[in-house]
């Protein structure tokens, strides 16, 4: 029998007692990795009623957009960090994934033209990845 199938994978540290911040850092690390373009961290703090931070990514496909908020659910998980909600999921062109402080939406390109919400929040600070 192969061993290497039974391996650990390696035990990444938990993001459980991470700051706003630092899991918006991570979620788009976590895109980035997985090759999604145009990735904007915006701090909405103050602004916004129901998170601190927005990370808006761009998927080159309905699959993409997909594939993105999957691995984000994924990778996010293993470092012990959840979502309190998802949408989107029947269709592909946008996707939120709702981690409370952070808000991570996925969209495709005409979707992130005709939503815009980088000029929506143009003045927060943004930073781009």
């Amino acid at each position: 029998m192969n061993e290497e199938l039974f391996e650990q994978k390696e035990q990444l540290p938990s993001l459980a007692d991470a700051d706003a911040k630092e899991l918006a850092e991570a979620a788009s690390a976590v895109l980035d990795a997985k090759k999604a373009t145009n990735i904007s961290i915006l701090r909405v703090e103050g602004r916004s009623d129901i998170t601190d931070y927005l990370v808006l990514a761009t998927g080159t496909s309905g699959p993409h957009v997909k594939a993105l908020a999957d691995e984000l659910e994924y990778q996010l998980g293993r470092r012990e960090v959840y979502p309190l909600h998802t949408d989107g999921l029947n269709t592909r062109s946008w996707q939120i994934v709702d981690f409370g402080t952070v808000m991570v939406h996925i969209f495709d390109r005409e979707s992130r033209e005709f939503f815009n919400l980088d000029k929506l929040y143009k003045d927060t600070g943004e930073e781009t990845v």
